[in-house]
């Protein structure tokens, strides 16, 4: 006992605490992840969209 306090209720108190920072470094390391997925699908989305442009120009270009 510590301080009238039985060890195993220590240990599941910092087992809980140990939990919570496990859980939080799991949910920021899915939410870095998700961000890079974002910016990967944006790039390949600008990406076409910038060649559309420059397909669109050509025809515009080669009609006049």
């Amino acid at each position: 006992m510590i301080i009238g306090v039985p060890w195993w209720v220590i240990m599941m108190i910092l087992f809980i605490f140990l939990s919570g920072y496990m859980a939080y470094r799991a949910m920021r390391a899915e939410r870095r992840l998700e961000q890079q997925f974002i910016e990967r699908e944006g790039r390949v989305f600008i990406d076409r969209m910038e060649k559309e442009r420059e397909t669109k120009d050509r025809k515009e270009f080669m009609s006049q």
